[in-house]
């Protein structure tokens, strides 16, 4: 974090639901916005105009969706494209799954006073970081263009696969996304951050956060 940039008491989450995080927001002075981030399994609203959504990307990929008329709107951030069964209505921390962050972030969307026909998305991620035959990053860019097709939401920008972890920050106010590639040496560490959310995940038990957002 910026010496500018002050941590402040967490704000009520908008959403009640167990895969709406305990909003963690700060104040970067520099930009004179709020910066509210999303970890892996989370999904999160924008609560003021000038909050922006940030997180960071290795394998996991973020829908970033928005109203562009209202300028509400969201992102989330998920790990796999499905539970093995394809059934993730059990599961307390299901956000982890595409099928399921897709569909809860486009509801509370909706809930929250946008119009699906206005609707648009910009994704990112889905970068292999690691050499292995199972290419999750791949499955999960796939899974979510072919989602947006399905349910005929606009896709107003991509930028997925390759090698290289991804930072982004998302204004839902005005849809601009700034996208930053982080260096090769920061695979290993996105690629700790996404093992160690997961182990979290499906554990009840959770410690601190690895400080990626600096």
């Amino acid at each position: 974090m910026s010496a500018a940039a002050r941590v402040l008491e967490t704000v009520p989450a908008v959403l009640s639901d167990h895969a709406m995080p305990q909003r963690r927001p700060f104040y970067d002075a520099a930009n004179s916005c709020w910066l509210i981030k999303v970890m892996p399994g989370e999904y999160s609203i924008a609560g003021r105009r000038n909050e922006v959504l940030v997180t960071v990307l290795g394998s996991c990929v973020s829908a970033c969706i928005r109203d562009r008329d209202t300028g509400i709107g969201g992102m989330n951030h998920f790990m796999l494209p499905q539970s093995a069964t394809g059934n993730w209505s059990g599961d307390q921390q299901s956000a982890r799954f595409g099928n399921y962050a897709m569909e809860k972030l486009i509801n509370e969307l909706m809930k929250a006073g946008c119009r699906r026909e206005a609707l648009e998305a910009k994704v990112f991620g889905g970068a292999n970081v690691i050499q292995s035959s199972q290419l999750v990053g791949t499955a999960n860019a796939e899974f979510v263009l072919h989602y947006l097709e399905q349910e005929g939401i606009a896709c107003a920008a991509q930028d997925l696969g390759g090698t290289q972890p991804r930072r982004i920050h998302y204004s839902p106010e005005d849809g601009k996304v700034v996208r930053r590639l982080l260096s090769n040496a920061d695979s290993s560490a996105v690629q700790r951050l996404e093992n160690t959310y997961a182990t979290r995940i499906a554990a009840p038990a959770r410690g601190g956060d690895i400080e990626l957002f600096a």
